[in-house]
């Protein structure tokens, strides 16, 4: 297939595609839709960025038209791709196909989803969790849903989401095609596969663990006292809309905060924002209102901003194959784009897995290739447990010595067993003359036989000071000092 208008596709359908100003496809395109268009299972596997969507888009479409007692349901891994996924079917939509579309993710008015689905519509989209909350209420039905799509399959498994997924197949019809499109194909998706594919046609376009060839990648060796300032500098160079990858939800809120207060145009974006902050963010990032966007791997799969020209890695992903999904986040659509990675002493590593998930005859990296990092003195010294027994030796020796020495009582004293300092002062006892001679204590005991009544004998395993002094009354006790509080607070 090399054209669009060479699919036996409903003329209705045709017309739309035409107005989109779709002409030639994609090779998953090209090899996915005719079979789809046939009824048969498919499980494809391709980039991210070669055009998954729009493949199992038109297929459910002109089912759709074809058959006006069916319907359709696609699952999505996240609240954006859902919102996406809708947004591309819908443009597909002329109102003359009188086909309702609802989009059933989290974060949203329950409500207005409940007016959505009165209007019995024909094309469910939408993410595990909401999907199961409607079934539960009964307010959603599956009976003639005969068209299932699973999208980013090995996303939802990431995420903990496949027992999500066969709790709604089981109210689907036993009957229905399934199409499953996933990036990487992990050996648990081939068992979901043979549960729930019906002898698939298998596709698979391209390298899964290869990035798009145009994209340019760029690596600096940075120390992590240096990350900020390099990153700073490679903002102010850099023409364009760039997505800055980081660890944690944490990080982005910080970095974002950063980056405002030294004048950029940025925002963040995570899981634990609400969804309306979430799709005003992503909608001022396509219309170029704020220039940076900082976000966790929420914004790894899936989400397509074809005006992305550069993608950071600030900090490097957990698993080695978000990496390329990271970075096909540009490139998209068949235009070019760059793609940045920062690389300290501690991501050795990480990034060596990374290269031998792209090339498997990578030779390993950074082998002994400190003098490659810009580091401060303490980074040049690696963890050595030994040596630092002997820099701990030595510290204790000084102390010793310097202890042979009397000491004055506002001095500092060390206790060895405990590894505490501890302070002693005049004010702190009762007696006089306090020094670190031992032949003090032999002069106090001398003292205390001939004075014993008058003498106060110190319980330093109580921490209370008894008298022998018959005289004083048996109730008698040292008042504890007691800070006297405010009234008024």
């Amino acid at each position: 297939m090399e054209n669009f208008s060479e699919l036996n596709l409903n003329e209705s359908l045709k017309h739309s595609i035409a107005r989109m100003y779709f002409k030639i496809p994609t090779p998953i395109q090209a090899q996915a839709i005719p079979p789809a268009l046939l009824g048969k299972d498919i499980l494809g596997t391709a980039q991210t960025g070669t055009g998954k969507t729009l493949c199992y888009g038109i297929a459910c479409i002109n089912k759709l038209l074809n058959d006006r007692g069916s319907n359709a349901l696609i699952i999505c891994p996240t609240r954006e791709l859902a919102v996406q996924v809708g947004d591309v079917l819908n443009g597909l939509i002329e109102n003359t196909m009188n086909i309702k579309s609802a989009v059933l993710i989290g974060g949203e008015s329950m409500q207005k989803q409940l007016r959505q689905l009165q209007k019995r519509p024909r094309l469910i989209i939408g993410t595990p969790g909401r999907l199961n909350d409607h079934l539960k209420r009964k307010s959603l039905k599956l009976h003639q849903s005969y068209f299932l799509v699973l999208d980013e399959t090995d996303r939802m498994l990431d995420m903990g989401f496949i027992p999500q997924v066969e709790q709604i197949l089981k109210f689907v019809p036993k009957k229905h095609q399934t199409l499953l499109f996933s990036a990487t194909l992990p050996q648990n998706i081939l068992k979901i596969t043979e549960r729930y594919l019906n002898d698939p046609i298998r596709i698979r376009v391209g390298s899964t663990t290869t990035p798009i060839s145009k994209i340019k990648q760029e690596v600096i060796q940075v120390s992590e006292g240096d990350k900020y300032n390099k990153l700073q500098e490679e903002l102010y160079k850099r023409k364009g809309s760039i997505l800055v990858f980081v660890k944690t939800k944490r990080n982005a809120d910080k970095m974002a905060d950063r980056l405002h207060d030294d004048g950029h145009l940025c925002d963040c974006m995570h899981g634990n924002l609400r969804q309306s902050k979430r799709q005003r963010t992503l909608i001022a990032f396509r219309s170029g209102k704020i220039r940076i966007l900082i976000s966790t791997e929420l914004a790894a799969r899936g989400l397509d901003v074809p005006s992305i020209q550069h993608v950071i890695n600030y900090h490097l992903p957990q698993v080695p194959e978000d990496f390329i999904h990271r970075i096909g986040r540009t490139a998209r659509a068949g235009a070019e784009g760059c793609a940045l990675t920062f690389i300290t002493p501690n991501d050795r590593q990480m990034w060596n897995g990374i290269q031998r998930l792209i090339n498997p005859n990578f030779k390993a990296e950074f082998k002994n290739s400190n003098k490659r990092f810009n580091k401060n003195k303490r980074d040049k010294q690696p963890f050595n447990k030994k040596r630092k027994f002997k820099d701990k030796k030595k510290f204790f020796n000084k102390e010793r010595n310097h202890s042979e020495h009397p000491k004055d009582l506002n001095e500092k004293s060390f206790n060895f067993k405990k590894g505490k300092k501890i302070f002693f002062k005049k004010k702190d006892f009762r007696f006089e003359g306090y020094t670190n001679n031992p032949k003090f204590f032999d002069k106090q005991k001398e003292n205390t036989e001939t004075d014993n009544n008058e003498r106060k004998k110190f319980n330093f395993k109580k921490g209370k000071k008894k008298f022998k002094n018959k005289n004083r009354p048996k109730s008698f006790k040292f008042k504890k000092h007691n800070r006297s509080r405010n009234k008024a607070f």
